[in-house]
């Protein structure tokens, strides 16, 4: 059980990743603070915990990452609920709107950074002096494959996980003599519903059938298909353990081999 007697954050609890973090985590053997804009979705995550048989001690709070003041009182209840933050699995983004930058809805792009950007370092902010009292911590930011394989039409989403990036790095530097490693999980494509509805929305539109579309994008991976989003969240709970003890700044591509760097 990689993360035994941990008590860890997830961010942007929803179908797909943010769930799957929620629940990989709670395998793991953490008590698992959970974070959503919509309670439904926190208690859809518990159910599924729940269902697993884990006595997982989990603590909802709604939350939208762009209000610090949110931000503020779900690490509140966090410390007051379980006495330490040992990880923050930041998932919660915005994905803009889909369209060509000369074209942009530059509202759309600050939306977007409000919440990739601003919203994340504003939890993080919040966890760090937990963190740094406690002597150790290690802090896993969700970012894309986007930012280091262009994709058409993400242009906004892209910029706004670039800039996380950027202050990811420095965090990395700047928080290392506290114990605190700070690291990227670069996903690409995920199968799970987000995927499965954008494909779905393009068969729709009057484009090709999911089957061929999902064909379509497995050719570009040399793993052979699009990871499921419950493998990718694996990837992440390795950087928030103490597997990943002597790791920190690390850019972990998640995404089957469809961006291979030099």
């Amino acid at each position: 059980m990689l993360l035994k007697g941990k008590v860890v954050i997830v961010s942007g609890i929803g179908p797909g990743l943010g769930q799957e973090l929620a629940v990989e985590a709670a395998k793991q053997g953490a008590a698992v603070a959970m974070c959503a804009r919509t309670p439904a979705k926190l208690d859809e995550a518990e159910r599924e915990i729940v269902a697993l048989g884990l006595d997982t001690p989990i603590l909802k709070v709604a939350t939208d990452i762009s209000d610090r003041k949110q931000c503020t009182e779900l690490v509140e209840q966090t410390i007051a609920r379980f006495g330490r933050i040992d990880v923050l699995f930041n998932s919660a983004y915005n994905p803009g709107s889909f369209e060509p930058i000369e074209v942009a809805n530059l509202d759309s792009w600050r939306a977007a950074m409000d919440v990739n950007l601003f919203g994340t370092m504003a939890l993080t902010l919040e966890v760090v002096p937990h963190m740094k009292a406690q002597g150790s911590g290690a802090i896993v930011m969700i970012n894309t494959m986007v930012t280091r394989k262009p994709l058409q039409t993400q242009g906004g989403y892209g910029a706004s996980k670039a800039a996380l990036a950027s202050a990811t790095s420095h965090l990395a530097l700047e928080l290392g003599q506290y114990n605190i490693r700070v690291n990227s999980a670069y996903m690409g494509w995920m199968w799970g519903p987000s995927v499965e509805g954008y494909l779905q929305m393009n068969t729709d539109a009057g484009g090709p059938s999911v089957a061929d579309q999902r064909a379509a994008v497995a050719k570009n991976i040399p793993l052979g298909d699009i990871p499921d989003d419950a493998d990718c969240a694996k990837a992440a709970i390795f950087l928030g353990s103490d597997y990943a003890c002597a790791v920190t700044g690390a850019a972990l591509d998640v995404n089957g081999g469809e961006f291979l760097p030099h």
